[in-house]
């Protein structure tokens, strides 16, 4: 069983329970509005750490962070080998929804992982998941400071937990 931690929106604050949240996980997925590359750093002591650049990410982040990317989930490094078959299912992070640019069950994708509204959800469609962690970043409004945390199965199964942080 492998633990992909989520994490979105952080807009340049990473707080010691969200760190607390992802600890164990063996790979992270950060769907932009990263706020400070320095969050990639500390994330990254946890886990290898794929990120894209969200729409108030400027400067370094957008410069070094691909805009969306394509994860193997089954990889120890969650990078897709060019050639080979994927070893687990397949992610694709974008920071807005609305900006998806490709069909993801025709991409045999099996995951859409995205951020930007703030609002933790998840659902499946064409049997593709779609999951927005929500914000682990500053407090807006009355919306929950949340991560999420992804178990894949033995069979590329995934399980979402959205984990709502008490801060």
């Amino acid at each position: 069983m492998r633990t992909i931690g989520v994490i979105s929106d952080t807009h340049g604050l990473l707080r010691q329970e969200a760190l607390d949240a992802l600890a164990g996980s063996d790979l992270i997925l950060h769907a932009g509005d990263v706020g400070d590359a320095r969050i990639l750093d500390m994330l990254g002591r946890i886990a290898p750490v794929h990120a894209v650049y969200g729409n108030t990410d400027w400067g370094d982040l957008r410069s070094h962070l691909p805009g969306t990317t394509v994860v193997d989930l089954g990889r120890p490094d969650g990078t897709p080998s060019g050639d080979a078959v994927p070893v687990g299912p397949l992610a694709y992070v974008t920071h807005d929804l609305d900006d998806l640019d490709l069909d993801p069950a025709a991409a045999g994708l099996s995951l859409v992982v995205t951020g930007h509204t703030h609002r933790a959800h998840a659902e499946t469609r064409d049997g593709v998941l779609y999951l927005n962690p929500g914000s682990a970043g500053p407090i807006r409004g009355k919306l929950p400071v949340t991560v999420a945390r992804l178990a894949l199965g033995p069979e590329s199964e995934l399980e979402v937990e959205v984990v709502r942080l008490e801060v």
